[in-house]
């Protein structure tokens, strides 16, 4: 009898899939490791604790104030918060004396702002784009007034102003018993002293943004341009302004802001009285001052901040748009 032994033959490995190696599994194996759970832990922490800060600070508060706005509250206890509608935009409108004086004068602001300081800014960054000699010396000089705090301006600007030892009575003869200047408690010349401290650390910002914006131009419209037999006015005037229209955008925008956030240099030399009121002055006064009226002074801001909105989103518009077509 004959018995058929059939042997059984192990199936054959599976051959590796052409240009798939085990070194690049191990690979696969280590990218897919590349964070571990500390690494995640320390990512989280990372980019949570700024935006939990953010979000607190910032958007908190600003929801705050416009619902504070809507309110009498003397900041003791949230009992006593009570709603009044627009009662404090209609005494703010109407009531307040201190008001439209102040919006006048940070439309001031921003009219000397965009008359002397802007034009002076593109002068000299035209004068240093020209890689005269110890440029960076005179870049460092004159934007050094813009990375000194408003505060140290204004104490300096004091001292430039003080009636007995200041350098402009001293100057011009008006130190003596009888010929004072008060440059700072005359309401008729404070706001354009402050003006002055404000207009010297504004042409700094504005010299660096045009100079920025100088570099970005190209040389082969200069070089066409002298070609043509253009002047150096005719030039500036028909090929390089035309070009640094985004910087000009820009420089309308930051001046603005600043025009409307004016408070440091205000405060530190009369704490905006006696002609130097502003919509920030308001603010503070009426916030952290004696009569801590917290849900007028959130009106106060909110007014303040829809100024801000009406020139800041069509800026964010027009910029977004331009993103979009590039």
């Amino acid at each position: 009898m004959t018995t058929d032994t059939t042997a059984e033959v192990p199936e054959a490995a599976t051959p590796p899939a052409p240009g798939v190696s085990s070194a690049s599994k191990r690979a696969t194996r280590g990218h897919r490791r590349l964070l571990t759970r500390r690494d995640r832990w320390t990512l989280a922490v990372m980019a949570g604790v700024p935006t939990i800060l953010h979000v607190a600070l910032v958007w908190v508060t600003a929801l705050a104030s416009v619902a504070l706005a809507f309110t009498t509250w003397d900041g003791i206890g949230f009992d006593s918060i009570k709603w009044v509608g627009l009662d404090n935009f209609t005494q703010l409108f109407n009531d307040n004396p201190q008001f439209w004086p102040a919006v006048q004068h940070n439309v001031i602001w921003f009219v000397v702002l965009i008359l002397i300081p802007t034009p002076f800014g593109l002068f000299l960054a035209m004068q240093l784009d020209k890689r005269i000699r110890f440029s960076r010396v005179y870049q460092t000089a004159f934007f050094l007034p813009v990375v000194i705090s408003m505060a140290c301006i204004g104490f300096v600007w004091q001292l430039v102003y003080n009636p007995d030892t200041g350098l402009i009575n001293s100057v011009i003869g008006a130190n003596k018993p009888g010929h004072y200047i008060d440059w700072i408690g005359d309401p008729h010349l404070n706001l354009w002293a402050v003006l002055v401290a404000a207009s010297w650390r504004h042409t700094g910002y504005m010299m660096i943004l045009y100079l920025a914006g100088l570099k970005s131009v190209d040389p082969s419209l200069r070089e066409a341009a002298a070609l043509d037999g253009a002047s150096e006015w005719q030039t500036f005037r028909s090929v390089i302004f035309p070009t640094l229209r985004p910087t000009n955008t820009v420089v309308l925008v930051v001046t603005i802001i600043e025009a409307l956030r004016a408070f440091d240099l205000v405060f530190v030399f009369n704490k905006g009285a006696q002609g130097t009121e502003l919509l920030s002055i308001l603010v503070t006064n009426n916030i952290i001052g004696e009569s801590s009226r917290i849900g007028y002074g959130s009106a106060i801001a909110v007014v303040l901040l829809v100024i801000s909105l009406v020139v800041i989103i069509p800026y964010l518009v027009a910029t977004f748009r331009k993103e979009r077509r590039s």
